[in-house]
Order: C-alpha cells, then sequence, then structure tokens
C-alpha cells in the first residue's frame, strides 16, 4: 500500500535536503515529503515507472519542490515532461535553485512553472522560505485533482 506524498522534494544537494526535511518537520507542515536525488528517479516516481511501477498515478504529490541543477536527467526536462503529460500538468511545480539565470527563469515560466525562487544561501532564510512554501501550497492553495479535466480543450 502506497503513502499519498504531499510533497516530493526534487534535490541531489544533501544539505539543502536536511535544510528543507528540517523546515517541514519543525513548522509541522507536512505527514509525508518524499525525496529523489536525480531526474531520472524523479520521473519514474512522478510516472510510476522502473522503480516506482507500483505506484498509482493518482497518487501525485500535492506539489513539486524541483532543483534545476540534478544529475542524469536536469530539472528543465523533468519540468517539461510534468507540463507536457495531461495526466500531470496540474501538479504545482515550485522550482527552488541557486541560478539566477534569466534563461532559466523565463524557459521555466514557458514551460508553465508555478513559481521560481532562488534558494537562499542564509540558513534561517532558507528554512523561512521552505516554511512559506509549505503553507502555502500545502495550505492555502487550491489545486484540481490530476487527471481529471472539465472537457475543455
Amino acid at each position: 500500500m502506497s503513502e499519498k506524498v504531499q510533497i516530493l522534494l526534487i534535490e541531489d544537494n544533501p544539505n539543502d535536503v536536511k535544510l528543507a526535511l528540517h523546515a517541514f518537520k519543525k513548522h509541522n507542515l507536512t505527514n509525508y515529503v518524499r525525496v529523489v536525488r536525480d531526474g531520472a528517479e524523479a520521473l519514474e516516481f512522478i510516472f510510476c515507472t522502473g522503480a516506482h511501477a507500483g505506484r498509482r498515478l493518482e497518487d501525485c504529490p500535492n506539489v513539486i519542490l524541483l532543483d534545476l541543477k540534478l544529475p542524469l536527467v536536469d530539472g528543465l526536462e523533468v519540468l517539461r515532461r510534468i507540463k507536457a503529460d495531461p495526466r500531470t500538468r496540474v501538479i504545482p511545480v515550485v522550482v527552488m535553485t541557486s541560478s539566477r539565470e534569466e534563461s532559466d527563469l523565463v524557459e521555466c515560466y514557458q514551460l508553465g512553472v508555478n513559481s521560481y525562487i532562488v534558494k537562499p544561501v542564509d540558513f534561517d532564510q532558507f528554512v523561512e522560505v521552505v516554511r512559506q512554501l509549505g503553507f502555502y501550497w500545502l495550505l492555502l492553495n487550491q489545486a484540481p485533482v490530476p487527471g481529471i479535466t472539465n472537457g475543455a480543450t
């Protein structure tokens, strides 16, 4: 039996993973966070293939926190595939990256990202950003259920 993932954190930096998990736990924002450390595993998890073939696509995360600089498959390609598939395009994706490149920002929004945040370097600021993200995307935001369409084209 699979647990419902509330947050999918796609991050290869162990320090950033540790800080994010600390912030979520400290502020009681989520019961279940799944961490994947490269773009290939992220795609397998999201689309229920490979090692994650036993998952149900309907059990998609409430929000995906995505780093751009990932091994195997970069974050832009992960975002491209999520937003290109009608089954997953409504899943909110927040890019959390160290990239301040205007070209990354523009491309992410062209691909359909819901938010783009440059990771703060300061520990306390990073924890506060993660807290605010969790609060907004898990408690305030109302998102449609993935896979359900209204028939509009």
